[in-house]
């Protein structure tokens, strides 16, 4: 028997690169970039918003910039007359889609508040939004930002020895402290061994080491 999935799949693939499949109804926000909706998962066209964890400025306040760039997607869908146009499908298998909400264009509305950065990569349709964003310290614009590209390639680098999950990392004041997974900036911290950083096994492990917990 024939799922709504499996006729979508089936439909974009003889539809070509560009269909003309219109999803609508309500959608459940999955991050700044990414929705479900009919059953089926939506990246948003040409935008790249931060990852879920992400945290953006380092250097000041830490705000968790993802987590809100995910509130503002959930403000804009929740305003009903949803409309996403399939495009496309990446390399996870998601459907990539330029998604309206009563006539307006979520992606571009999501660059203008600074929640999303212009996907150049893929289009150049909002660079102007982008610059404008950043003119005015808009959201992520507001403080330093890791691109969410540049953050998910780090996060990829540093594969953790089976089992040994934990980042013993030292800061730039000399401290020794140790990140769990799920923690607030397990992905983003990296391992450099010459600086005497390591992953460990266990937290008895890493207080062994002279690694304190990090606070969340």
């Amino acid at each position: 028997m024939l799922t709504f999935r499996s006729i979508l799949v089936l439909y974009l693939m003889l539809a070509g690169p560009v269909g003309a499949l219109t999803l609508s109804g309500q959608a459940r926000v999955v991050d700044g970039d990414t929705l479900i909706l009919a059953g089926e998962r939506i990246r948003l066209f040409g935008i790249d918003a931060p990852e879920l964890r992400q945290r953006c400025d380092n250097s000041g306040r830490n705000w968790a910039c993802g987590a809100w760039a995910a509130e503002v997607l959930t403000k804009l869908t929740d305003r009903g007359g949803l409309k996403c146009e399939a495009l496309d499908r990446d390399r996870y298998g998601r459907t990539v889609a330029r998604c309206t909400v009563s006539g307006r264009d979520i992606g571009g509305e999501m660059v203008r508040a600074g929640a999303a950065a212009a996907y150049v990569q893929y289009s150049d349709d909002y660079v102007a939004a982008e610059a404008a964003a950043k003119a005015e310290a808009r959201g992520i614009w507001s403080g330093a930002v890791t691109a969410p590209a540049e953050y998910r390639k780090i996060a990829r680098q540093q594969p953790a020895p089976k089992g040994c999950t934990i980042k013993g990392n030292i800061n730039a004041k000399g401290k020794r402290i140790y990140h769990m997974p799920g923690q607030r900036d397990y992905a983003a911290t990296q391992i450099s061994e010459a600086k005497g950083e390591a992953f460990f096994c266990s937290e008895a492990q890493a207080r062994a080491a002279g690694f304190r917990a990090a606070k969340r």
